[in-house]
């Protein structure tokens, strides 16, 4: 009787199911108004405490047990402006924390090229914003499609509502680069549901592009010069951010997009997780498994315990074992009911493993 059965090619096949699910806590479609910070992480007694370098959000006051980090905001300075600096030593002027952040996520999008400064749509700003999904939050990715970022600022003109999505469904899902550190690479754009408002992504042509979504790595980079305008200029509207541009001063900037994503009253975002499994095909032919290893089965001197299983036998199949080449057990498959097995019956059984 064989005991183990090797598998072939065609024993087994591969699949990826890909789930969709809303990316915040207690699956809320939209964030709404509840973006609360922390006053105990986002500080900025010192030039290297957290708070300069990001400030994270939760859905709920961080007071309640239950509130849970939902992304983070960090703002990003090419010459290092809108905070304090690390040192005030000859030679230190404009090395702090927004720099460093420019620099982190520079280097995370263009692999490590420090010559290679963020450009939107042809325009080179000093200033960036990054909103940073957390990792549980995003699984695999972000969802492209659905993304609906609304902020409002001081500008009173059109009621002062930018909504912003990603442009996947007006690029028929096509990226607009794959980078090296953090794969595609979308725009950032004014319309709703993927789908760009107008024929262009631009919002003024002196300010360039709203931004870049990065779905693989679950963070989105915003043009800051295109938010602080206003919408009396030509082109899509800004909001009047009024992004600080202080020299060796506490500028706040995280505070004003976490106030614009607040007065914006929906965050909308959605994770996708891919389930890879394997399908094992276990092709139980006639000829096999009709006798048993159990104890109970045979005489100490290996003859049968029942005469009547001589020529008929008839057995239970209950569990199916996967082993390796060197015979180990890796898992372990239980069948609903025992499946009744001798010598005028074939099964398959199709085990799946999800990974």
């Amino acid at each position: 009787m064989a005991t183990y059965t090797q598998f072939s090619n065609n024993d087994t096949v591969n699949s990826l199911d890909r789930v969709f699910a809303s990316a915040w806590s207690g699956n809320v479609n939209d964030l709404g108004t509840s973006h609360f910070s922390s006053s105990t992480q986002y500080v900025q007694t010192t030039p290297s405490s957290s708070g300069t370098f990001f400030m994270e959000v939760y859905d709920k006051n961080p007071s309640d047990a239950t509130a849970e980090v939902q992304y983070s905001i960090a703002y990003g300075s090419l010459t290092g402006k809108g905070a304090e600096d690390f040192s005030n030593e000859t030679g230190a002027v404009g090395f702090s924390a927004p720099k460093a952040i420019y620099s982190q996520y520079r280097n995370l999008v263009f692999g490590g090229d420090e010559t290679q400064n963020f450009v939107f749509d042809g325009y080179t700003p000093d200033d960036i914003y990054i909103i940073n999904v957390n990792r549980s939050r995003y699984k695999n990715a972000l969802r492209l499609g659905n993304l609906k970022l609304n902020l409002r600022g001081k500008y009173a003109g059109g009621n002062g509502l930018l909504e912003l999505t990603d442009d996947s469904v007006t690029t028929s899902g096509s990226a607009n680069a794959i980078r090296a550190g953090v794969g595609r690479e979308f725009n950032l754009v004014s319309g709703s549901n993927g789908v760009r408002l107008g024929s262009n992504n631009t919002f003024v042509t002196d300010s360039g592009s709203y931004g870049y979504v990065y779905p693989d790595a679950g963070f989105i980079i915003l043009n800051a010069d295109a938010l602080d305008h206003s919408g009396s200029l030509a082109g899509l509207p800004g909001i009047g951010l009024e992004t600080s541009q202080s020299i060796n001063a506490i500028g706040d900037n995280p505070r004003l997009l976490q106030d614009a994503l607040i007065a914006g009253n929906s965050f909308i975002l959605d994770s996708q997780e891919d389930i890879a499994s394997r399908f094992y095909f276990i092709r139980v032919f006639n000829q096999d498994f009709n006798y048993t290893t159990n104890d109970s089965f045979t005489q100490n001197d290996g003859t049968l315990s029942f005469d009547s299983m001589i020529d008929n036998p008839q057995t239970y199949i209950t569990t199916v074992g996967l082993y390796n080449n060197n015979q180990d057990l890796l898992a372990v498959a239980k069948l609903s009911q025992p499946l009744p097995k001798n010598f005028t019956k074939e099964s398959l059984i199709k085990v799946k493993l999800d990974y």
